[in-house]
């Protein structure tokens, strides 16, 4: 295996699959079926999940909500989030543990670095829940924040698109895909990645991203094995 331990960022909207909002249960199995995959390769899995299928704290100032108490209630939909993960990844006998930012100790851990990566070492998937448990940090932030944390060694951020392109590939046919690009190139092309906090504290703490297609079927086992599939970020 390239990684022995990774930290992936999931985005709520990717648990809808083709819904208009919430969680479809066959999206939710098949991650969990590829996370299986990596973990009996022996790779150790952080997970960082957005909360953008239940509410987004962004969205909801937008509308005239009070943005603290908006990014509060985005906290809760990733923790929601880490329970369906964590039911489907038990259902495939993947022991996992789901760690909160914010105390909420019926259904979640506290987050503990120590004892997160304790889980890791013994073989448990560990999903942290609560973004970083402040307001105006995104669950980017968040990932970064938790990888650095826990001394991953890169950041598999999976999308619906199986990289970076020179612009949106959705809305521009000409658009090129980078297979490798470093963070100034990002920066300067204007690329959006991760929000500007979470990318340049990646930057800052050498932690590689690599951008690929989570949708595709075995691309998260071909990522960690070190196959040149979506987009790597570095130095």
């Amino acid at each position: 295996m390239q990684y022995k331990r990774i930290l992936l960022k999931l985005s709520g909207e990717a648990l809808m699959g083709n819904r208009q909002y919430g969680i479809d249960p066959e999206r939710l199995q098949e991650y969990a079926q590829d996370i299986k995959q990596i973990t009996e390769m022996g790779v150790q899995v952080a997970i960082v999940i957005g909360g953008g299928n239940i509410f987004r704290g962004v969205s909801g100032a937008s509308r005239g909500m009070d943005r603290v108490q908006g990014d509060h209630m985005g906290m809760l939909a990733t923790v929601i989030n880490g329970l369906a993960l964590q039911s489907a990844l038990e259902d495939e006998d993947v022991p996992t543990r789901l760690q909160s930012a914010i105390k909420i100790n019926e259904v979640a851990e506290p987050f503990i670095r120590r004892k997160a990566v304790r889980h890791l070492e013994k073989g448990r998937v560990v999903i942290f829940g609560g973004g970083t448990g402040n307001p105006y940090f995104t669950t980017d932030s968040a990932a970064v924040l938790r990888a650095i944390e826990i001394e991953a060694d890169v950041i598999l951020k999976g999308t619906r698109v199986d990289g970076i392109y020179t612009s949106d590939p959705e809305k521009d046919d000409s658009a090129t895909k980078f297979d490798f690009i470093s963070f100034d190139d990002v920066l300067k092309k204007g690329l959006k990645v991760m929000d500007t906090t979470a990318f340049t504290l990646s930057q800052e703490n050498e932690l590689p991203i690599i951008v690929f297609d989570m949708n595709t079927r075995g691309n998260l086992l071909k990522v960690v094995s070190g196959e040149n599939i979506g987009t790597k970020v570095n130095l």
